[in-house]
């Protein structure tokens, strides 16, 4: 890996996810957007032809050149280097669900890793990709942050999500409420908690200010509400961070805390199951909003929002989500 300094441009692998759906337009959208250029070194894993058919939609003016591995890359303004994984056939539609396209997302994404290992880039920026498309080609993982997970052998990871105003880190993500109650426990609180204090302190923010829900309607109200899941399997994970010199607070009722976040009292909060911290996020800016794996050897960052079939093709995506997540994990590379 290149030693960093000050004036290092990260080099940043972008792969396309499901080519079926709106990655190749936000693509080659953010790579004719100027700014980007400014932001990173960035080279595409995916499929060649598909980027053509996007400018080709798009009409827009960029140029598509086709490398085999990073250090073949000219990064001059205009031009989408792409690493070509010639998957996807010239006859798929835009906006329906394909094996095919759900296979190739998953390769693409084992290819960004293959090159993370190497050294070749130094953070990988994903387009979204369809669930239901990358089991239907023979990968059964919930998402991207299992599947990284998986291809980089780590055992835990954590998602955390940015918008403007809101960073959230979740305890529990993928798996249903009933489970994720089940599944959460001090050790786990405390690592999530762990995870993002580090990543928060590798953006620049030394001390940063952590709030933490509660699972429980008012976090439980005092043992009003629920059978004291805050006190076995939160609090303990509190005290222990705290004795450490941690700035953190709770378990706090959800409702007010996110309105104290947005507001700026804190840096990070953390939720406890998937729609406890999506919720808030998705309203506070979805077309700004970023997701991050924290916990693997790797800076992944990602668009926080989904393949959106019903606008796939119709060159009306909005790319600002992408290029967000290509600015945070610039950041984050050059502070690692």
């Amino acid at each position: 890996m290149c030693i960093r300094d000050s004036a290092y441009t990260p080099v940043i692998g972008i792969t396309m996810g499901d080519a079926a759906g709106v990655g190749p337009e936000i693509i080659v959208k953010s790579f004719a957007n100027a700014n980007l250029y400014k932001l990173a070194r960035a080279v595409v894993i995916g499929d060649a032809r598909r980027l053509h058919k996007a400018r080709q939609l798009l009409q827009l003016d960029v140029d598509i050149r086709t490398i085999a591995e990073p250090a073949d890359a000219r990064f001059d303004p205009g031009v989408i280097n792409c690493i070509d994984l010639p998957l996807i056939p010239d006859d798929l539609p835009f906006g329906k669900l394909s094996a095919v396209a759900g296979d190739a997302a998953f390769r693409f994404i084992a290819r960004a890793v293959e090159l993370a290992k190497a050294g070749q880039i130094d953070a990988i920026c994903t387009a979204p990709l369809n669930k239901e498309a990358l089991h239907a080609g023979g990968h059964k993982f919930p998402g991207h942050t299992e599947m990284l997970a998986h291809l980089t052998g780590v055992e835990e990871v954590s998602m955390m999500l940015v918008a403007p105003n809101l960073r959230v880190i979740h305890v529990t993500t993928h798996i249903g409420i009933i489970d994720a109650i089940r599944k959460i426990e001090p050790g786990l609180v405390q690592r999530t908690i762990e995870r993002g204090h580090a990543t928060l302190q590798k953006a620049g923010i030394e001390n940063p200010r952590i709030a933490v829900c509660g699972i429980n309607p008012h976090a439980g109200e005092n043992g009003l509400f629920g059978y004291g899941e805050e006190e076995e399997k939160i609090v303990p994970a509190i005290e222990v961070l705290r004795a450490r010199g941690l700035d953190i607070e709770g378990p706090l009722p959800a409702d007010t805390l996110f309105f104290r976040a947005g507001r700026g009292d804190f840096d990070l909060v953390v939720a406890m199951y998937h729609d406890q911290g999506h919720g808030p996020v998705k309203v506070m800016g979805l077309e700004a909003g970023v997701n991050i794996t924290v916990g693997l050897d790797v800076i992944r960052t990602s668009v926080d929002h989904g393949t959106a079939f019903d606008i796939a093709g119709k060159g009306i995506a909005d790319e600002r989500s992408l290029i967000e997540a290509l600015r945070q994990g610039a950041e984050l590379a050059t502070r690692r």
